[in-house]
């Protein structure tokens, strides 16, 4: 159990797996001791991490959390994150490649976005420990001599449906992402259309609604305005680009959209306080 290899994923679960089978859809690791990411990157996976005992920061998309004991961490694919875990941590890491992702959505049951609102959760103690058991089960099953993948994909799901269970009484917004479905299907939308288009009315239309109630929808339970709901993807988008992509500003500019060079600036700094190259610095 003690034992613990100290490399870290920086793209593709492929790449971390070498050693493992081609085509794996999950990896297991234990996380002993102190360890740091300093520099902002992203997966093409989703990383689930369970802390036993915590001490540190863990950044996700821009947003600093502590890290403590009994919590549950969630890092959705093209998230960008880094972390510094002092040596007193232990924990268990899941990483569920892009396919099994598809897949393993459904059992968290509500938006991804709300879980990335809030991708971190406090656990019971109890709770933890039914949490530790599965993760520990998955382990278990990884190392055996014949890996029985349909029964690891079963208990991945069963995380997804727990980490749902824990979700539910943690935070006082969740009725409000879950009791309004055209709040999850803006955001969806968004996710999907935020390159291109910026007007409220395109989602409006989309959602069958006018924009005036798209507006007052999310006014009402989010505290934000539709059009600024666009414009924090968007700008949480050319942040991650900013801070973990290999292109220029102008590519990033092209890539979101934006006229120029000069509107984009304009757009960054009003939302930041920083010039696009301020904060890829």
């Amino acid at each position: 159990m003690g034992y613990h290899t100290d490399h870290f994923p920086i793209l593709g679960i492929q790449e971390f797996s070498e050693n493992q089978l081609k085509g794996c859809n999950l990896l297991f690791n234990e996380l002993y001791g102190a360890r740091s990411i300093d520099d902002p990157h992203k997966h093409d996976f989703f990383i689930i991490n369970l802390f036993e005992k915590g001490v540190g920061s863990h950044t996700i998309d821009f947003v600093e959390y502590q890290v403590k004991d009994f919590q549950i961490h969630l890092v959705f694919p093209d998230q960008v994150h880094q972390w510094v875990i002092e040596k007193e941590t232990i924990g268990y890491q899941l990483m569920i490649s892009r396919d099994w992702f598809e897949s393993f959505l459904p059992s968290l049951r509500f938006s991804a976005s709300y879980y990335q609102n809030h991708p971190v959760i406090n656990l019971s103690q109890d709770i933890f420990t039914t949490f530790r058991y599965e993760f520990q089960a998955i382990q278990k099953e990884l190392n055996g001599d014949k890996v029985f993948w349909e029964l690891i994909q079963k208990r991945s799901e069963l995380i997804g449906l727990l980490v749902s269970k824990s979700v539910e009484g943690a935070f006082k917004d969740f009725e409000v992402y879950n009791s309004n479905p055209i709040i999850s299907k803006f955001l969806h939308l968004i996710d999907e259309h935020f390159k291109t288009e910026r007007s409220v009315s395109f989602y409006a239309d989309k959602l069958n609604i006018s924009a005036n109630y798209l507006n007052i929808v999310c006014k009402k339970n989010l505290n934000a305005s539709a059009s600024s709901l666009i414009q924090d993807r968007i700008l949480l988008e050319a942040k991650r680009l900013l801070k973990v992509s290999e292109m220029s500003v102008k590519d990033i500019v092209y890539d979101l959209g934006f006229y120029d060079h000069a509107s984009f600036s304009k757009f960054f700094k009003a939302q930041t306080g920083m010039t696009p190259s301020q904060f890829k610095e």
